[in-house]
Order: structure tokens, then sequence, then C-alpha cells
């Protein structure tokens, strides 16, 4: 019992996928663009919030009151701190006050100092530039959102193309072997 050892053939692939794995591996790319699809999703809507708030009528309003919040979720956990504000503004001779730093509300952190700073920005009595949503006057806020998701939205992109690209290679297969791997 003679056992000749095995050949190599260059860059011939020894067997093809079978159809589970090219399934599998369709399945994958696909679950990964779908997860993508959803964060460009986000980042969009995040964005166009964003730029739609830049182009909001600005009016001046007046710091009613501007103080540090803190909280703590159980012994355990750090103190948490928030600006608590409130402001001010008049929108078509209607008197409005609104408590939104920004779109969000007011963040908390577990840094004092930031918030702190925060605080010391809008002192009560003091006057600032609020942006007014002229759908909803009674809805107001001192800061715009950051317009970096609209920046970074190339990255999760990338998941989208790539995932379709695992997806539709799985699917396809290898249909034009190349005449320098037939024997």
């Amino acid at each position: 019992m003679r056992s000749d050892p095995p050949v190599f053939h260059g860059n011939r692939k020894s067997a093809a996928p079978t159809l589970t794995a090219r399934l599998f591996l369709a399945g994958l790319g696909l679950a990964l663009a779908l997860i993508g699809c959803l964060f460009v999703w986000l980042m969009g809507r995040s964005f166009l919030r964003a730029r739609e708030i830049r182009h909001w009528p600005q009016v001046q309003c007046v710091i009613l009151s501007s103080e540090l919040e803190e909280r703590h979720h159980d012994p355990e956990s750090p103190t948490e701190f928030r600006q608590n504000v409130s402001f001010g503004y008049e929108w078509k001779d209607a008197a409005h006050t609104s408590d939104r730093v920004t779109l969000r509300g007011s963040p908390w952190s577990s840094q004092r100092e930031l918030v702190e700073k925060r605080v010391a920005r809008f002192q009560p009595g003091s006057t600032a530039e609020c942006f007014v949503d002229p759908a909803h006057p009674e809805f107001a806020v001192l800061l715009p959102e950051s317009l970096a998701p609209g920046y970074s939205i190339w990255f999760p992109g990338l998941f989208v193309i790539g995932g379709l690209g695992i997806a539709i290679k799985a699917l396809l297969g290898n249909r034009h072997p190349s005449s320098a791997l037939a024997t």
C-alpha cells in the first residue's frame, strides 16, 4: 500500500463551497449590511435634525435660572451632574419658556467641573440667543446639535457596502473559472 503525496495545483481551490456555507456567508453579509444601514439612518437623522435647528429663527432670550443638579443612581455609583436651566423668550408677541440646552436636553456627566463651566456660561439674568422651532414656538434650544454625524456617516456606509459585497459574492460564487485553473 503505497500512498502518493498530495499534489499541489497552484492557485486551484480544492473544493467549491457548499450551498449551506454560501447561504451562511450571504446571511452574514446581509446582517452586516442591515446593521450598517441602521447606523447610516440614525446618523443621517441626527445630522438632518442638527441642520434643521441651525435654520430655525434666533431670538434673544433671558436666562431665568441656571444651576447644578446632581443625582446618585445607587450608593455604589459615582455622583452625576447636569445643568438645570430655564430661559424665557418672545415669539410673535407671545412669551414662552424652555429648559432645553440642546435638542436632547441637558446631558448628565460625572465631571463636575465641566458642568460648572456650562452653568457659568448661562448665568441667571444674562441674555443669549436661542433657536425657536417656528412650527412649535413653545420649543426652543440654547445650543444647536453637532453636525458631526453627517461627517462620520461614511464609516457605517462601509459596512453596508462590505456586507452587500460579501452577500453578492457568496450567492453568485465564482461563475467564470479562469482558464489557468483548468486542468
